[in-house]
């Protein structure tokens, strides 16, 4: 026995579904979002972006992806300071990184400067010269420590 369509929209509250409807999986980001930037390429200035990006190629100036993965592939040269999520570093950086998440120097990698993260990994063979800090992950201790100023600000007015 069949029963209509509103039938089965009033006993179930949601309107019947029909098996023979195509509804198409949809993609948030498209399936290879990163940028490259290519071993005979060079750039000067300030690159920024939210997207992942590659550089094999060389840098001078500023990196700024806080949402991002920065890698610096084997060919990679960069003389700059690098904002990011993530950095991976398999080339030469010559500045300060200042990570959000993860620094990963790998064995051929080389870093001169100083880095600022949460996480650190350094491969053996890998060069490091420059400081070193290692910050707490959450925001929290962040406002435990603005939290006694502001307390003693209305304490004294």
């Amino acid at each position: 026995m069949l029963q209509s369509s509103e039938n089965s929209f009033l006993k179930s509250g949601t309107p019947a579904s029909n098996p023979n409807t195509f509804n198409p999986v949809k993609t948030v980001t498209a399936p290879v979002d990163q940028a490259t930037i290519g071993r005979t390429l060079v750039i000067k200035g300030e690159i920024s972006g939210s997207e992942a990006l590659y550089i094999d190629g060389r840098i001078e100036g500023k990196i700024i992806m806080p949402e991002s993965r920065v890698t610096i592939g084997r060919n990679g040269k960069v003389d700059a300071s690098i904002q990011a999520r993530e950095v991976v570093v398999m080339g030469k950086v010559t500045g300060n990184i200042e990570c959000s998440d993860r620094v990963d120097i790998r064995a051929e990698g080389s870093v001169s400067g100083d880095i600022s993260t949460v996480r650190i990994s350094v491969e053996d063979g890998a060069s490091l010269k420059g400081g070193i800090q290692v910050r707490n992950e959450g925001k929290p201790n962040q406002s435990k420590q603005d939290q006694p100023k502001a307390m003693a600000a209305t304490a004294s007015a």
